[in-house]
């Protein structure tokens, strides 16, 4: 496992559950391939809004987990396993 480390892994995750949301998301309109966008979302439906006079900040995060996410995850995992 040499020249390998934690950065190579994070993005090859990244890029599979990118990829893998993407297809997901294109796959929705084929009939047959619907199944890859199921899935869940989690995360919070309203921004928190934080106001400090002259700066306002605000926090929001989802998350989207689907079928052809967890698909692209475990190529990723792959992809490292053999570079």
């Amino acid at each position: 496992m040499k020249g390998k480390n934690n950065w190579t892994l994070f993005l090859l995750l990244l890029a599979g559950v990118v990829l893998g949301g993407f297809l997901g998301s294109l796959a929705q309109s084929v009939a047959w391939l619907d199944w890859l966008n199921y899935g869940q979302t989690f995360g919070l439906q309203n921004p928190i809004v934080l106001e400090l006079g002259i700066l306002v900040l605000t926090f929001g995060l989802t998350i989207k987990i689907t079928i052809a996410g967890i698909i692209g995850l475990l190529v990723g995992i792959i992809v490292y396993r053999y570079i």
